[in-house]
């Protein structure tokens, strides 16, 4: 199992506010040039939503199908996969406001299911994962800051993955 990890500060930007943009699911594709297309199935106000995702990975697609709940009140965004190319895949984003804006944590938790090729498949899945995330929450909120050295093309770049 493999963990991606991902921390930012937004700054002057409510919690809620993120929260909103974060879940808008359909503008990933214009934001990180990973992301191939979204399908957004259920979306809020429900309190679960459903999605489909093509991210470009290695010379295809990772393509998956996933369940998410909307934990407005938490500042919690849970999502897992219930069909795709993981064997496992599931995470959160969590939110903390802050008195000059927000603190944004993104987490998933993988598993090709494939341990001969988690050596190779692995490393490239995380960092398509981590710098999608950072592209979507840089693209969206100005000024956010990534922490532990993360960075993102200004413009973003032809995908290699």
């Amino acid at each position: 199992m493999r963990r991606v990890e991902l921390n930012a500060f937004v700054p002057g930007v409510e919690p809620e506010a993120v929260f909103d943009g974060v879940i808008r699911f359909e503008r990933y594709p214009e934001l990180a040039p990973h992301v191939q297309s979204t399908t957004v199935h259920r979306t809020a106000p429900e309190p679960t939503g459903r999605s489909s995702w093509e991210l470009h990975f290695r010379s295809g697609l990772l393509r998956w199908t996933e369940e998410e709940r909307f934990l407005r009140d938490e500042l919690r965004i849970e999502f897992e996969q219930d069909d795709g190319d993981f064997d496992t895949f599931s995470g959160h984003w969590a939110l903390r406001r802050r008195p000059d804006g927000c603190d944004l944590h993104f987490e998933a938790d993988f598993d090709f299911g494939i341990q001969s090729l988690e050596g190779i498949l692995d490393p490239i899945a995380e960092r398509v994962i981590k710098e999608t995330v950072a592209w979507v929450v840089v693209g969206m909120f100005d000024g956010t800051q990534l922490a532990d050295g993360v960075t993102v093309a200004a413009a973003a770049p032809a995908v290699s993955a």
